[in-house]
């Protein structure tokens, strides 16, 4: 009898094992497809993201002059990031309405963030002086960057634009962000019939993505631009950490359809690919408005107020100094 019981117990143990194998098969068959899925959606996601959208108001300009340096992968890269509101415009009418820029060195794995005050008066090749910010409606992406590039001393080798609709859909896709509202912000806004309001109070909560724009957006204070371009930069690190996050990455087919239809940029898929690795691997090191309080006079052109650069040189001095920050 005992070895009919053997027997038994051999044939139990080796259903358990058949079954475990199996289950094993078909969890880890379920991986594949699944990442499968995801990283053939993103590629096509990607591949769509330089296709003009209806959505966009903006046309580049073909300018081989303007046109910046290509990105090897081994030097420094940065990344003009536009905001645009599109309310009422027709196409190329779009002005930056926020400007920042990214800049990571690939050999440190440095990061660092600059919000670039669009009042600012600065020289626009081919067009004379201007705002900052209507480079991008003189002459398009690459004038925007080349302009910027100039100003800050940087090779800009990349932009991103959006509106309104694509940073709300960003903050929504990743699920909103915990962060603390510094102040109660009131501004009535009767465009598109008070759609775009401002209505927060203070303190620490949960942003979905109208109530992100309303904080980005606030300018109704003492010091206007200057404490809204801080409470830019200090919400999209907060959006950086987050996409950083296991879950986020893992969901970033998603992520890209919800944003694809709203944005425009010169990025092609392997330099995409090769940028969402550098800024995982890569920590923000430092963040700043440019250019900054001390180099910066207002005054008077033709009637309207803007920001005039009282030191070039200094100021691109600032903006080294600043990229060799690791806080």
């Amino acid at each position: 009898m005992s070895w009919i019981l053997e027997k038994k117990q051999k044939n139990h143990k080796k259903k358990t094992w058949r079954f475990v194998l199996i289950s094993f098969r078909v969890l880890l068959l379920s991986i594949i497809i699944f990442f499968g899925y995801q990283l053939i959606g993103t590629y096509n996601v990607l591949e769509s993201l330089d296709k003009s959208k209806d959505t966009i108001l903006i046309e580049e300009q073909e300018n081989e002059a303007l046109k910046p340096a290509i990105w090897e992968g081994t030097e420094r890269v940065s990344i003009l990031l536009m905001g645009g509101d599109n309310r009422g415009l027709k196409k190329n009418q779009a002005r930056s309405d926020s400007m920042l820029v990214v800049t990571i060195d690939p050999t440190t794995k440095k990061a660092h963030l600059m919000s670039v005050l669009r009042d600012t008066y600065v020289e626009i090749e081919g067009h004379g002086k201007g705002r900052i910010n209507t480079a991008l409606a003189l002459g398009g992406p690459t004038l925007a960057m080349k302009t910027i590039g100039d100003l800050l001393g940087l090779d800009i080798q990349y932009y991103v634009y959006t509106d309104f609709e694509g940073f709300k859909s960003l903050i929504d896709v990743i699920g909103g962000i915990d962060f603390y509202v510094e102040k109660n912000m009131d501004y009535t806004d009767k465009t598109d019939g008070n759609q775009y309001d401002i209505h927060l109070r203070k303190g620490q909560q949960m942003l979905d993505g109208d109530k992100a724009l309303q904080y980005v957006r606030f300018r109704h204070d003492a010091m206007s631009d200057f404490t809204r371009t801080e409470r830019q930069r200090n919400l999209l690190l907060v959006v950086a950490e987050k996409l950083k996050s296991d879950w986020n990455l893992l969901r970033m087919k998603q992520i890209l359809e919800s944003v694809a239809p709203y944005i425009q940029t010169n990025l092609n898929i392997p330099d995409m690919l090769k940028l969402a690795k550098l800024g995982v691997e890569s920590h923000i090191a430092g963040s700043a408005q440019v250019p900054p309080m001390e180099l910066i006079k207002g005054t008077s052109v033709k009637g309207a107020s803007v920001l005039s650069v009282q030191d070039n040189e200094k100021l691109r001095e600032f903006v080294q100094e600043l990229v060799g920050q690791d806080k």
